[in-house]
Parts: C-alpha cells; structure tokens; sequence
C-alpha cells in the first residue's frame, strides 16, 4: 500500500459536450505549458497517446494501466505521477471505466526551452563544492512517482490557475511549473542517490547512514560532521539536494519502516514506534498520520493485523 496523496477532483465534463466516450480532451492553453484533462467513460484497451512535448501526468480519479516503451506494464492509480519525453507515445488500457465511474487524468505539456532554462539554473545556483557538482538533469529511466503533499499541491495550484480566468495566469504559473519541475528533479535526485551502490559521494553516503540507524537518535550535528559540512551549510545543501530537511527524510524513511512492521508484526504501538526510533508515542502517531493521512492504528487495520 504506496503513500497516495491524490489530487482535489475536477468537475467532469457535462455529458452533453463529451466529443467521445474514450480520452475525451479538454485543453486549457498557457505561454509555456498546456493543461489537458482526459476523461474515459467505457472499457477500452490499447489506446495511444502522444505528445510533442514533455509531459507531467496525473491520475485524479480510477484506474489505468500503462504501457510505455521497454517497460513493463503498470497500474496508474489516484496519487500517482508519471512523466514521460517529448513523442513518446504511451499505450493505454482503462480496464474498470464506466459512465458512473470514469477515468479521470491531467496532462501538462512543457516545451523543451523552459525545461532547459530551469535545469541550467538549477546547476547554476545549486551546484557548488559541497554539492560535488552533481549536474541536475532529466532522468527518464525514472518516470513513476507516488505524489507528496508538496507535488500534490503544486499540480492542484496549476489546475486551478491554467483553468482560471486571471490575466495574471501565465505569471502564476511559471511560479508554480518552475518549483514542480524542480521537484521533480529534486525526486530523482533522491531516488538515485538510495540506489546509489558506491557510496563514496557525500549523499549516498548520508542516506544510506541515515537508513541504517534509524532505530538510534540521529542528530543533524553528526550527520554535518559525517559529511564534512558545517550545520548550517549542511541543512541548505541537503535540502537543495532533497527537496525535504533532514528531520524530514529521518520521519519518512522511520514511517515506511514503521509500516513495513505494522503489517508484518504482531507488535503494540508502542514497540513499533520505538523500535523505528519514534521515542513518544503521540509524536510516531502524528508523523505518522500526517504522512499516511491515518494513524498507525487504522493502517494496521487495514493490513489484518490486530
């Protein structure tokens, strides 16, 4: 059970103007980015969909299953991202749409400029010394996303500005493309760094220290002289890198040990919060909730275990 932090639903397109029942469009143009939501309201399977430029998608409401080139196929579901490039053309089956319960995605296109504009300023501004000039790129071998509370209210934001009618819409939306974009990278950054198997660069490092003491009091004092950094550049150099603090990557890889042994041990609450490092029992439940968005009581439930 994946972290889901699902978009807010738009309003589905009224019956009377859908132009067809499989990946009915509509498209909200902008300078640099077009939002296109598509709606499916029958079974259908094998369904084509390119873009000319690259594209940011996300399911709001059902199920899909994708099908992109040399991957295998996948569930897309409610919470989940995936980019992919320009022309790339992804291959869809939507195996449980039906009129009372339809498909629902947006799409967001941005064109090639913008995206190298914001990759070249990031490497400007954020690759120093203590970065080890780690160049920030696009990686599309990693193209599949659960969205965070940050990614799911950016895309929300965008809905809302590309479908306003504000003269000032383009501005806010460069606002909101440029951090999602930088999100994005900042996830496959993360991403790479955890498989990372030499761990002789700095962030692989840390992380991988940080996962396997998780049980222990972790203090950022440490972690700053393990990376040879002084705590203040330490805390602005790994959040430049990771998008989240510290703290916040220690609670995050705590809470999905947490929920590993939730469905898997027989343990109390109690237990299971100390033995992930949570020494406060009203602490582990409340980061807890606010990352899962239920307590650890109510996930357990879920799992069948009592």
């Amino acid at each position: 059970m994946p972290v889901k932090h699902p978009l807010q639903t738009v309003a589905l397109t009224a019956p009377q103007q859908l132009q067809t029942l499989t990946e009915n469009r509509r498209i909200f143009n902008l300078k640099r980015c077009e939002l296109n939501v598509f709606e499916s309201y029958e079974q259908s399977y094998r369904v084509p969909l390119t873009f000319g430029d690259f594209v940011i998608t996300s399911m709001v409401r059902g199920k899909k299953i994708m099908h992109l080139p040399g991957r295998s196929a996948f569930d897309y579901l409610p919470g989940e991202t995936v980019i992919a490039p320009a022309n790339e053309t992804m291959v869809i089956d939507f195996p449980e749409a039906t009129a009372q319960t339809p498909t629902q995605c947006i799409a967001l296109t941005v064109d090639h400029e913008y995206i190298q504009n914001t990759v070249g300023y990031l490497n400007e501004s954020y690759n120093s010394a203590a970065d080890e000039h780690n160049d920030w790129k696009l990686e599309f071998s990693r193209y599949h996303f659960n969205n965070d509370n940050d990614v799911t209210d950016l895309i929300n934001k965008l809905v809302r500005v590309c479908s306003s009618s504000d003269k000032a819409k383009n501005i806010y939306a460069d606002l909101s493309l440029k951090e999602l974009l930088i999100r994005i990278l900042q996830s496959q950054q993360l991403l790479a760094a955890e498989e990372e198997k030499d761990n002789n660069s700095r962030l692989p490092f840390i992380l991988q220290y940080i996962r396997e003491h998780l049980t222990e009091k972790i203090q950022v004092d440490d972690l700053s002289r393990k990376a040879y950094l002084s705590r203040n550049i330490f805390f602005k150099w790994f959040r430049q890198q990771v998008g989240i603090t510290p703290l916040e990557y220690i609670n995050r890889e705590r809470v999905k040990l947490a929920r590993q042994l939730l469905a898997e041990e027989e343990k109390s609450l109690l237990e299971i919060g100390t033995q992930c490092g949570f020494n406060d029992l009203n602490y582990f439940v409340r980061v807890f909730r606010r990352s899962e968005g239920i307590t650890p009581g109510a996930f357990r439930s879920m799992t069948g275990k009592h």
